[in-house]
């Protein structure tokens, strides 16, 4: 068993998740994990260029080294906080920070900033990131990448297992005994709830659903939503804030005697029935389980209403099986990380539409 260091920063720029694990490819064990802050003028800038407002290569190279230094900064934090020396850990995986991701424009391609030669050089410990772009050479979306990893933590169970992330976008995993593994995003996650209690309350995210408890689902907006495109398109498929975000969302509201409340109680709506509108496509046996991760799963309401649409689904979070709901993704791109070190593949041809398996990621090394 060797130990790796994975680190993940969504699209919800709430930081950095950082973890230890100690695996072999088939058994992983979470050693530890530490959450980093983003320094909130990072974090403005980062929207800015992931908003779309005007930037240039400048401002972009300057964000990259910003973050590669973040990266950097949160792994000598956990290194620190678990007293563990950096000559123990094979390999970083980072994710780095997606700005940009367009995988079915006429010219596909990904962009995640977080420079890994300042991670690798700063900590020592050789580094692996750009896990996407290879799947995308190969004709994938290069996302969603954590359902191979879902399929080594759990499996292919008898009846329907469904590994739902819900970060600043929402994916699922179909587990299922004979049949591939199936993953894609389903649409919105907490990114479009988020953005909005920011703007009207000042706040980072409803916490627990409460303010969106609080409100009324407003039906014609819920409809409007889920008249986007997005949702008819075939698997396999990615999405970000690309197509999701405030300034698309206007165009709905404009005009419109909405209370701020109930355009959140249905935001948090048309993240749960986009989900549930595929969950259920997938329904075979009589012990099906949605097992939910990522920061969605500390929101009781919208857990509630998952439950409340899927009555003959067990829905609860990833903690029930032993793995921590909120370190999922992180955990992953360690894995992934010990994969590209041993030269094994770490994507599924059959989520990301890849032409073939392959070991992601670039390796930069320490020395």
């Amino acid at each position: 068993m060797e130990k790796y260091i994975g680190l993940m920063s969504g699209t919800s720029l709430d930081g950095v998740d950082a973890v230890i694990v100690e695996t072999n490819g088939t058994k992983i064990n979470l050693l530890g994990h530490a959450d980093y802050p983003m320094d909130p003028q990072l974090k403005a800038d980062l929207l800015a260029v992931c908003t779309g407002q005007q930037t240039n290569l400048k401002v972009i190279g300057e964000i990259d080294h910003r973050l590669g230094h973040l990266f950097a900064d949160a792994t000598l934090h956990l290194l620190n906080t678990l007293n563990i020396a950096p000559s123990d850990i094979t390999a970083i995986g980072s994710h780095g920070q997606t700005v940009f991701h367009s995988p079915d424009a006429e010219y596909p391609f990904t962009m995640q900033l977080g420079d890994s030669n300042i991670i690798a050089a700063k900590t020592g410990i050789d580094t692996i990131a750009d896990f996407r772009r290879k799947d995308m050479a190969l004709g994938g979306q290069g996302a969603p990448l954590v359902p191979a990893f879902h399929h080594t933590l759990f499996g292919k169970p008898d009846s329907t297992n469904i590994i739902l992330n819900i970060g600043g976008i929402s994916n699922i995993s179909i587990l299922q005994k004979d049949s591939p593994v199936i993953g894609y995003d389903t649409g919105p996650g907490n990114m479009l709830m988020d953005s909005w209690i920011t703007e009207h309350k000042g706040e980072s995210y409803d916490k627990g659903g409460a303010w969106a408890r609080s409100g009324q689902i407003i039906d014609e907006l819920l409809n409007q939503l889920k008249t986007h495109d997005y949702f008819a398109r075939p698997y396999p498929k990615s999405t970000g804030r690309e197509l999701f975000n405030l300034d698309w969302f206007a165009q709905y509201i404009e005009n419109k005697p909405y209370q701020p409340q109930d355009v959140q109680a249905t935001l948090l709506e048309f993240t749960v029935v986009t989900i549930v509108d595929q969950v259920i496509r997938f329904q075979v046996g009589n012990d099906t389980k949605l097992l939910v991760c990522g920061g969605g799963a500390h929101n009781q309401f919208l857990m509630e209403r998952l439950q409340y649409h899927l009555p003959n689904w067990a829905v609860s979070t990833t903690n029930d099986y032993n793995v921590d709901s909120d370190n999922m993704e992180a955990m992953a791109f360690a894995w992934l990380a010990h994969q590209r070190i041993h030269g094994l593949p770490s994507n599924e041809p059959d989520v990301t539409g890849a032409s073939r398996y392959a070991s992601l990621g670039v390796i930069y090394p320490a020395n």
